[in-house]
């Protein structure tokens, strides 16, 4: 199977036009064989995310990246690896807060939203420590 990669942007000005992010996806996925199949990127404002962390994690906050996985428990049968959301007003403000330019923070949370779409979690240190080691090799890649 194939990566297919579908982008939702409603925010103006983007930080890349759609096939850059197709691209981004792309080389990310030659780190993983398991990152086939369709991909959908939402680009979202704050209210946007604050609703749906709300509606989905319990909470009231507006928060950078969210990713739905579904193939994680293998309940449904698809080629939709899942979809990622991820809130542009954030990325630019933690960018400042980083001091890295809103296109590199944007690489690191859609890299970040990929690998939690292919099972990597950070909620345990070991995990975290093999997520942010492959988060880190890729974006040195990119």
């Amino acid at each position: 199977m194939n990566l297919t990669v579908e982008v939702n942007n409603n925010i103006v000005p983007a930080l890349f036009f759609e096939s850059e992010i197709i691209e981004i996806i792309q080389k990310i996925s030659g780190y993983d064989k398991k990152i086939r199949g369709l991909v959908e990127i939402n680009i979202i404002s704050d209210a946007e995310m604050r609703q749906i962390n709300k509606q989905y994690r319990g909470k009231n906050k507006v928060t950078d990246v969210l990713s739905f996985a579904w193939q994680e428990d293998k309940i449904v049968a698809s080629n939709f690896l899942g979809q990622i959301y991820i809130c542009l007003p954030q990325i630019k403000r933690q960018a400042k807060e980083y001091g890295v330019t809103a296109q590199e923070e944007f690489k690191r949370m859609l890299t970040h939203g990929l690998l939690h779409l292919i099972g990597y979690d950070h909620q345990v240190k070991s995990d975290e420590k093999k997520m942010f080691t492959l988060q880190n090799k890729i974006l040195l890649g990119l």
